[in-house]
């Protein structure tokens, strides 16, 4: 009887032990994390720190964003608060109100968090005040940050994209995550004394994912520095003319990401985007009138005689050797090397109207490129109706690229691109994909499959009337001889004020195997051949000499 009650004893101790052994290994093993986290968060009360976000990369996976350090002081009231010596040493620092800081040291439980910069931060650590420790987290703009029209910038309030690559991609680099530093508290939320502050990081359901551009950060970098070095304010857009990929886009001037209002009523319109923005085009157009040429086989074996005007009617238009008499007899190489207005607006005479408008449209202009659909708004420029009223005048303007006619740099940048490439227009790029943490692609966002809008002939042709521009023409200040030369176009585009015309060089480099399309505009440069073509010699030299 005793063996059996003892047994009946053992059995249920046994059956008890495997009942909390169960428990424990549920609570501990299964439901641990989850009840770990819900004690924090009922224990601990904290201070956000700036949520972190994905990057915006390059096509080599350097990164636009988050480069540098930032610093914040963490300020713990339960030691500082009866102190106000210590407080006093460290608003004296860090240039703050005592009395504001004291009011917040006694209304929050919390801990303060003060961003500084990196000295200060040292000075107020050599205090070796008790109750004062400091954070880093990365700063996602810098005075160094580079493409910032197309970055774009974050809204201050919620730090969510407010322009460009930043809002339109906002859905993939926000994540859920959280950062902040905590401090234990007791069922009150007063501080328990010993326990101290930590950092708390809560991860969401959501993972990091980054943004990868087409841009080149090396090729940006010399670009904007050129543009800067020499005051420029305009644009420059440089486009691979293989792959259609835009790997610069820079307008000058541009803006503190960090502090945008104070740009909002500037005269310099530092946040307008020089290189999406329509403009009166000029002396380029006449590249397109040169592949109608050709297409047409319009007299181009011919010279004609340029006295430095020619009349449509009864109206002079004035070519730029007016003053030197005009350019004498010139072939149409020689015309377009020389950018003779007269030959062309001939040429656009026997062209007609409505096949100058049409060709202008098969490459590109008027429409957008296609890089507002990856985040970047841009114009489509402005064409003529070819389909309304016009005049012999009307022919002539829009021969030499005057009158209604109205370009974007990137456009232009995608115009030489095609000739530079054998004639096949390029579906242009600003984003590449989304990628993962690892650098692996979640999503392709490129556009693809350009068509071809001339022979590659034509383009030849074409090729070889640049190529006399820089050699002994208009744009000599870009020839890039010892870099294996360089083609164009240079452009002095009117406007409707008579005291403003816009500079233009439009070209590509090497000569013999063409890498880079640059399209270079300079507001009210006046002379594209003087202003322009320099600094597209200066950006493609760097370039070149780097390898890139």
């Amino acid at each position: 009887m005793y063996k059996k009650r003892l047994s009946s004893l053992l059995l249920f101790f046994n059956f008890v032990f495997i009942v909390l052994l169960f428990r424990l290994f549920y609570f501990q093993i299964i439901e641990g994390p989850s009840l770990s986290k819900s004690a924090s968060i009922q224990r601990i009360t904290d201070s956000n720190v700036e949520k972190p976000r994905g990057n915006i990369v390059d096509r080599n996976y350097i990164p636009f964003t988050n480069r540098s350090k930032k610093f914040s002081l963490v300020l713990k009231p339960l030691y500082l608060k009866e102190n106000e010596e210590n407080l006093l040493k460290i608003c004296e620092v860090l240039e703050l109100d005592f009395e504001e800081m004291k009011k917040d040291l006694t209304d929050k439980r919390g801990p303060i968090l003060i961003e500084c910069d990196e000295k200060a931060k040292e000075t107020v650590l050599s205090l070796n005040i008790p109750g004062v420790s400091s954070i880093s987290s990365l700063k996602r703009y810098d005075e160094n940050s580079l493409a910032r029209h197309v970055v774009g910038y974050l809204n201050k309030a919620d730090r969510t994209g407010e322009v460009g690559i930043e809002k339109y991609y906002e859905d993939v680099l926000s994540y859920d995550q959280k950062n902040s530093v905590g401090v234990v508290t007791d069922a009150k939320r007063n501080p328990v004394e010993g326990l101290g502050y930590r950092m708390i990081r809560l991860e969401g359901n959501s993972k990091k994912l980054d943004v990868k551009l087409t841009l080149d950060y090396h090729i940006q970098k010399i670009t904007e520095e050129v543009m800067e070095r020499n005051g420029i304010k305009g644009a420059v857009v440089i486009e691979d003319v293989v792959s259609g990929d835009i790997v610069a886009m820079a307008s000058k001037p541009d803006f503190d990401q960090n502090n945008v209002k104070d740009y909002l009523d500037s005269a310099d319109n530092e946040l307008f985007n020089r290189a999406v923005a329509s403009y009166n085009l000029g002396s380029i157009f006449k590249i397109i009138v040169s592949a109608l040429m050709f297409e047409q086989n319009i007299d181009t074996d011919h010279y004609f005689y340029c006295p430095g005007y020619i009349y449509v009617g009864n109206k002079m238009f004035k070519c730029s050797s007016y003053g030197n008499g005009g350019h004498g007899e010139v072939d149409y190489k020689k015309a377009f090397a020389l950018s003779c207005n007269s030959y062309f607006i001939d040429m656009g005479l026997k062209i007609g109207y409505r096949n100058l408008v049409e060709t202008a449209q098969r490459f590109g202009l008027g429409e957008v490129t296609g890089i507002k659909d990856q985040g970047i708004h841009e114009s489509s420029g402005n064409l003529p109706d070819p389909y309304r009223y016009y005049s012999g005048g009307d022919i002539a303007n829009i021969s030499i690229g005057q009158g209604e006619i109205m370009a974007t740099p990137i456009q232009v940048a995608n115009v030489v691109a095609t000739v530079a490439n054998g004639g096949i227009r390029n579906k242009v790029n600003i984003v590449d994909s989304i990628i993962d943490e690892n650098g692996n692609k979640v999503r392709d966002l490129r556009n693809k499959d350009g068509e071809r809008i001339i022979s590659k002939d034509i383009s030849d042709a074409i090729k070889s009337m640049m190529e006399e521009v820089t050699i002994a023409g208009t744009g000599t200040r870009a020839s890039l001889e010892k870099y294996g030369g360089a083609a164009g176009k240079t452009g002095s585009a009117e406007t409707s004020r008579s005291d403003i015309v816009h500079a233009w060089f439009a070209g590509y480099f090497p000569k013999n195997n063409p890498k880079y399309s640059m399209a270079v505009f300079v507001e009210n440069g006046q002379n594209g051949g003087r202003v322009a073509a320099p600094i597209f010699a200066e950006i493609a030299e760097q370039i070149m000499e780097k390898g890139w």
